[in-house]
């Protein structure tokens, strides 16, 4: 440009190596040679064809001065620079003869050169481009009418000649930039280069205004080398603004790539591969050391590759102490060097690094670097360090933005307590498993439901109840098949889903997980044993989607609990029954309103000698559209619509109204009435039944209320205030379905309860199986030590009846006796039934002996 163009490269590896340079280098010393001999073979046909080699000495010595760049433009690995060789040019062209000027510049060119010790390639590079490009222009000067005075003729012959060594030094370098970078480096030069050309001229007319100085008088020579040190002022406050400008116009486009990007994740991308082209680097890296769940990050984005590397050309220890000392480290030849850190930057080859630290607050959370200013001549200054510094700042306020959209969006999608992904999280991930089915695969959705977590929380305390929460979660994170998803659904809930080969194999998983969670769980100096209710879905047996599965699992989860500690795989008659209950919620309640519900009543019979007991009160619904309603459901949708305890009022109302008929008619019958263990949370509850005995006037020891096993006995003290209440009242206490969870005996010790009644399951498999008579005979053994009596449900064999008054059972119930009758048909069976002597003289009603 101003003077003369040449290619110079960075310290590493360019993107095709140095030799391809000779593919134009050898054409253009070539075209040198020819051009020189050419003008050669021209030039003896005019005067002094030698010239004087006293004002070419001078020329020369002028040439290498103005050789030195004004102005440096890097494009990829190489720079080319802005230079006022023009001045000197235009001169020469009319003092000496064309094959001097050649001989002259290309020796100042070899000169300059030498002083930055380029490789053999680019040094021949530069010398040939300067050879080729002066000696075309010496044979267009020759081609050009001769040079007479210094007259607008001669400055047209001048401005031709010295414009081919401007262009021509241009068409070399984008040359060589093409084939050692491609077509688009090539074209930033000519982008970059054109522009210049208006300085080419300002150099041209300034030779041509010394031209005429010097003809005028040799004296002017003084007033030209002042104007030459006034000129490179120029040009270097020139070349201050052109970089100024670049600076602030490259930090404005980073920081709206970065506001662009922070939240896309490809952050690091955009901000190392701007911020290496902006400090004009080799080298530019992000270090984030490891913080919480956010793994180390080393990132760095190089020259000559358009991904980011995993390594790092900075010494470690330079990295370290620049985060250990909380300041900027910068050291090189123009920077400085810092003591302790000479040798391990020597080692590593790296000729100048910054590195600033990243702060978030006060805290320091990584490094920004830069390494090896492009270009063998190019170099980091003093001035470089505020404006990375700048740049630091900028991104360590992305970086955090960035983490903490992250952050928000990993909280989205993960529960806080145990870290696993929440429901939202899985369903999506459900729903992409479900759109790519391979063959001979299902898609398995597991749910594990946490028993007794309630207990937990109100007995221990919810801290306690969190701690097995994370310790289900870890279980089932270590024990669930790599390939697995585990996540929290949410409440006591957790999900498992992954590919397996079929439904039996998910069966076979889900138990297997269930076993290594209830392994015993030891906090402090309190072991828990936990169990889970296990349900199980499939696609595409059972859903083609997200919602369809995790409703259906949910659906097999509940059946399980029906079951402690079952799994259970979801069939349809689990959908049909669980929407017919959601259908029966509004006409359970229209039921209550009108009146429709029925109570039956089932006998209590002494097992020894018959004698009628007492009658167990059974809430019956017949639905006028779907028939008889099994008490299960209605009962749990009493439940779970917050209609249990209407519905335990009528069962209570219904029995006492009979109860005092009874009495009234001299056959005075106690009743039983079962509670949900949701009734026992209920402070009011006792009140309630003292109002109902008082309104019936009904003596509250001829009031049973029986309670399950899982209710009373559910690990906790949480149901004794309300059992004490109730039995202070005079009112007995029954467990029922004694047997069926996991309580043992001891635990009636401190209860205070009056009876216990054998579930029905071991009581009618006493006659086949010598498990469940063991398991009766001990229950009626240990319970009437503890003083309790103690009823067998579901007797409904001579042979039964035979085994359980050999161990000692004094009452039963069950079809042997009676099945549960309305209130008509039970006078009529008690007409039919019991014998007349024991109804006449006031004894308990017995029993005809059923044949």
């Amino acid at each position: 440009m101003a003077g003369r163009r040449s290619a110079s490269g960075g310290s590493g590896s360019p993107r095709r190596p140095a030799q391809y340079a000779w593919f134009i280098t050898g054409p253009l010393m070539f075209l040198a040679v020819v051009f020189s001999m050419t003008i050669g073979l021209v030039t003896p046909n005019r005067p002094h064809p030698s010239g004087s080699w006293g004002l070419a000495a001078v020329l020369l010595g002028v040439m290498v001065i103005a050789g030195l760049p004004m102005l440096n433009f890097v494009i990829g690995r190489q720079s080319f620079g802005v230079r006022l060789v023009e001045i000197p040019l235009v001169p020469a062209f009319v003092f000496l003869p064309p094959l001097m000027v050649v001989l002259v510049y290309t020796l100042s060119t070899l000169i300059t050169h030498l002083r930055y010790r380029f490789g053999a390639e680019k040094l021949a590079f530069n010398v040939a481009n300067a050879a080729a490009a002066v000696s075309l222009a010496g044979l267009v000067l020759l081609a050009l009418p001769p040079v007479v005075g210094v007259g607008p003729r001669t400055w047209g012959v001048l401005f031709a000649s010295v414009g081919t060594v401007v262009v021509s030094t241009l068409a070399g370098v984008a040359g060589v930039i093409a084939i050692m970078h491609g077509r688009h480096a090539a074209l930033g030069v000519l982008r970059s280069g054109l522009p210049s050309l208006l300085a080419n001229g300002v150099n041209l007319v300034v030779g041509l205004i010394v031209l005429i100085a010097v003809d005028s008088t040799w004296w002017s020579a003084v007033l030209i080398v002042v104007l030459g040190v006034a000129l490179a002022k120029v040009y270097r406050s020139y070349e201050q603004f052109f970089r100024q400008h670049r600076t602030l116009g490259d930090m404005y486009e980073l920081t709206q790539a970065m506001t662009a990007n922070g939240q896309s994740g490809n952050l690091a991308d955009v901000l190392l591969g701007r911020i290496r082209g902006l400090m004009q680097a080799e080298y530019a890296t992000l270090w984030l050391p490891a913080q919480g769940r956010h793994p180390e990050v080393m990132l760095t984005a190089r020259v000559d590759d358009t991904g980011l590397l995993d390594t790092s050309p900075t010494p470690v220890v330079v990295r370290e102490e620049a985060r250990r000392q909380r300041r900027s480290l910068a050291m090189g030849v123009r920077l400085g060097d810092e003591e302790s850190l000479r040798g391990s930057l020597r080692a590593t080859g790296v000729k100048d690094i910054i590195v600033v630290p990243l702060y978030s607050g006060q805290a320091v959370i990584g490094t920004l670097e830069v390494v090896n200013r492009l270009s063998d001549v190019g170099h980091f200054t003093p001035g470089d360090i505020p404006v990375f510094e700048t740049v630091a700042a900028h991104a360590a306020v992305a970086l955090e933005n960035s983490r903490l959209v992250d952050r928000l969006r990993h909280d989205a999608h993960h529960d806080t307590l145990t870290r696993l992904p929440n429901r939202r999280r899985i369903t999506g991930a459900l729903d992409e498993s479900v759109k790519i089915r391979a063959p001979g695969e299902v898609v398995a959705l597991l749910l594990f439901d946490v028993d007794g977590l309630r207990q937990v929380n109100e007995s221990l305390g919810h801290a306690a109840g969190d701690k097995v929460l994370i310790e289900v979660a870890n279980r089932l994170r270590a024990s669930a098949p790599s390939s697995a998803l585990v996540g929290r659904a949410g409440g006591d809930e957790f999900l498992v889903t992954l590919r397996l080969e079929s439904a039996e194999a998910a069966l076979e998983l889900a138990a297997q997980l269930r076993d290594q969670i209830r392994d015993e769980m030891v906090f402090d100096a309190l072991t828990l044993d936990v169990d889970t209710a296990v349900g199980v879905a499939v696609h595409p047996d059972h859903g083609s989607d997200a919602a369809t599965l995790l409703l259906r699992v949910d659906l097999a989860a509940t059946a399980a609990k029906s079951v402690p500690g079952s799994v259970q795989l979801f069939n349809p008659a689990l959908e049909s029954r669980s929407l017919r209950r959601l259908g029966l919620a509004g006409d359970l309640r229209r039921a209550l309103d009108q009146d429709e519900l029925e109570v039956y009543f089932q006998p209590k019979v002494t097992l020894r000698d018959r004698r009628l007991v007492g009658v167990e009160c059974l809430a019956r619904w017949e639905h006028p559209a779907h028939g008889t309603v099994a008490p299960e459901d209605f009962v749990a949708v009493a439940e779970h619509t917050g209609q249990l305890s209407r519905l335990t009022e009528v069962v209570l109302r219904e029995g006492l109204r009979r109860s005092r008929d009874w009495a009234l008619a001299d056959q005075p019958l106690p009743i039983a009435v079962n509670l949900s263990a949701r009734t026992l949370i209920d402070r009011h509850f006792p009140d309630r039944v003292q109002e109902l005995l008082t309104e019936y006037k009904v003596p509250a020891q001829r009031l049973t209320l029986e309670i399950t096993e899982s209710g009373v006995l559910d690990g906790t003290d949480r149901p004794i205030p309300t059992l004490q209440r109730l039995r202070d009242l005079g009112v007995r206490l029954s467990v029922d379905d004694f047997g069926t969870g996991d309580s043992s005996l001891a635990h009636l010790r401190r209860l205070p309860v009056h009876e216990v009644k054998v579930d029905r399951s071991f009581v009618q498999g006493m006659a086949t199986d010598p498990g469940d008579l063991a398991i009766v005979n001990a229950v009626v053994t240990l319970s009437q030590q503890f003083g309790l009596a103690v009823v067998a449900e579901g007797v409904e064999s001579e042979l039964t009846l035979e085994l359980l008054q050999d161990i000692g059972c004094e009452i039963g119930q069950g079809f042997l006796f009676s099945r549960p009758l309305p209130y008509e048909r039970l006078a009529a069976w008690f007409g039919a039934q019991v014998e007349p002597e024991t109804a006449s003289n006031g004894e308990l009603p017995r029993l005809r002996v059923v044949p």
